[in-house]
């Protein structure tokens, strides 16, 4: 389906610019299908998932039906929950930013109905309710019904999966028979083929398609990083894949603002954007990243709602994000224009659950990627290095570079490879590596200057951390106060020993036996 722009719809003008303030320029598969079905005042039943734009779908043209000038009830949604109700009052208000005159009022249980009571009273065009409260404020006549033209149920689904139908088919036979019965959901079961059947004239079927919901051009992949690693292992993606423009996402402000300082300590050109900062300044960041000032953007979900760049090559999710759509929009801002996208995601200890609920959600599978080493790290800066050597070769004029390599040469004892060894080492900015780390790789140690090892015995086992001590310190020698942190779970354990002693600890640790259990030991994190 081609894209389509908002201003393209004939839609009111005052909508189009709230809409753009938003950051949202195409209108998305359900947008663009539904709201010319809607505004011909069909009843009409979307078929589409959350996080497809569809309060938009059926907001833009609720909106546009509202009288301002009346003060009466004229609309009605129903959710299913008091945290999607208030989710849809919120993004209908920022639709409605600039239409004067219209109020949009959320009712739902857990919150005190006398205040609901006065709200209603002062008059309301719009109101997003869960049913039992919707039902109850009938039933009080606090809610009239008679000048209601529109009914939405929204989530229709998940309704009736919480046993809402009695309280929905009560309500809308509450409603004038004259009136646009509008009806979205992700699965058609039978019960909401009742509802159609018995409430809706002729509804049109909308339909987004899976084709539609799913990003292929973007590859995904997972790492399990503890917290305070997570820094670290972002440096050294970025370092290996050097994405020309990527978007970080974090889960609050003030993660936002620390990981932006530490990156920008680390030497990379990183700016933050989130709900705090002023228009201005936001504006100013989003110009610096457009115009490649900026490479790495780090950004809250809701700052980085219409961030559209083509060139963006990673988007890395550094807190798994709290809501499943929030996952399938924030993978969006890589891959776009046919161009091919990369996106990783930091997973620490039970996020493994929720990361399990994404794939589900998303119908896509993101894969496990083994944390790269310093030693990774620094194999590809010199081969990025060398791939560019060999284009300046090709295209350059070097003849001053090689009079002045041929002059230290003819005056020093070195050779020229020694020279273009010391001008990659020097160019990849790299510290030497200890032989450790070369050896082990990253075993995700703690504590600086350690190698974590993994021991397959555990509680169930009846060791304990002493036995594991006594085991190490007793077979390889080494004093039982230079061991680090013991982490024992049930059927395994993580020990950590000082570099210079693990190939020690590790030939010494071969046969040996702990509780009357032949025990393995080897690096954490191998593979």
């Amino acid at each position: 389906m081609e894209e389509v722009r908002f201003e393209e719809m004939g839609l009111l003008p005052e909508i189009v610019k709230a809409v753009k303030s938003m950051g949202f320029e195409e209108a998305s598969p359900i947008q663009a299908k539904a709201i010319p079905v809607m505004r011909t005042g069909k009843d009409m039943i979307g078929q589409a998932q959350t996080g497809t734009g569809k309060t938009a779908a059926f907001g833009i043209p609720l909106l546009e039906k509202i009288d301002p000038k009346e003060r009466k009830l004229q609309a009605i949604v129903l959710c299913p929950t008091r945290e999607l109700a208030i989710q849809v009052a919120e993004e209908i208000r920022s639709l409605a930013k600039y239409m004067h005159g219209i109020k949009v009022l959320p009712i739902y249980g857990g919150q005190e109905i006398v205040t609901q009571i006065r709200s209603l009273k002062s008059g309301a065009q719009l109101v997003i309710g869960t049913p039992g409260r919707v039902m109850d404020h009938m039933r009080r006549k606090t809610i009239k019904m008679e000048d209601v033209h529109t009914v939405v149920l929204d989530e229709a689904d998940e309704m009736l999966n919480m046993g809402f139908r009695e309280d929905i088919e009560t309500i809308l036979e509450g409603v004038p028979e004259e009136r646009q019965t509008v009806l979205f959901s992700a699965t058609m079961p039978r019960a909401i083929l009742d509802i159609t059947k018995k409430f809706q004239k002729k509804a049109e079927l909308i339909k987004v398609t899976k084709k539609e919901l799913t990003v292929p051009n973007i590859e995904q992949f997972y790492y399990e990083v503890r917290p305070k690693n997570k820094e670290e292992v972002l440096s050294r993606l970025l370092d290996i894949y050097t994405p020309k423009l990527s978007v970080i996402f974090c889960n609050t402000k003030k993660q936002v603002d620390i990981l932006v300082n530490g990156l920008l300590g680390r030497g990379y050109f990183a700016a933050g954007l989130h709900g705090d900062m002023k228009q201005v300044q936001r504006d100013r960041v989003m110009q610096g990243f457009r115009s490649g000032k900026t490479d790495i953007l780090v950004a809250t979900d809701v700052a980085a709602r219409g961030i559209d760049v083509e060139e963006v090559e990673a988007v890395f999710n550094y807190d798994l994000p709290q809501d499943d759509e929030y996952y399938v929009h924030r993978i969006g801002r890589t891959g776009r224009a046919g161009r091919e996208g990369r996106a990783f995601s930091f997973v620490s200890g039970k996020e493994a659950y929720k990361l399990k609920e994404i794939q589900r959600y998303c119908k896509t599978k993101i894969y496990a990627q083994k944390v790269p080493s310093l030693n990774d790290v620094a194999s590809t800066k010199m081969e990025n290095i060398l791939d560019e050597i060999d284009h300046l070769i090709e295209t350059e004029d070097l003849t001053k570079y090689l009079l002045a390599i041929e002059n230290k040469v003819n005056v020093s004892d070195y050779t020229v490879m020694d020279m273009a060894a010391a001008f990659l080492k020097f160019t990849s900015g790299q510290n030497e590596i200890s032989p450790e780390e070369m050896e082990f790789g990253d075993t995700g140690a703690e504590e600086a200057g350690m190698i974590r090892l993994f021991i397959n015995i555990g509680r169930k086992n009846k060791a304990k951390p002493g036995d594991i001590v006594g085991a190490i310190a007793g077979e390889s020698g080494i004093p039982g106060k230079v061991i680090g942190s013991i982490d024992m779970y049930d059927k395994y354990t993580f020990v950590e020993v000082p570099k210079e002693y693990a190939r020690e600890v590790l030939n010494a640790m071969a046969h040996t036996k702990i509780k009357g259990k032949s025990i393995a030991v080897e690096p954490a994190n191998q593979k």
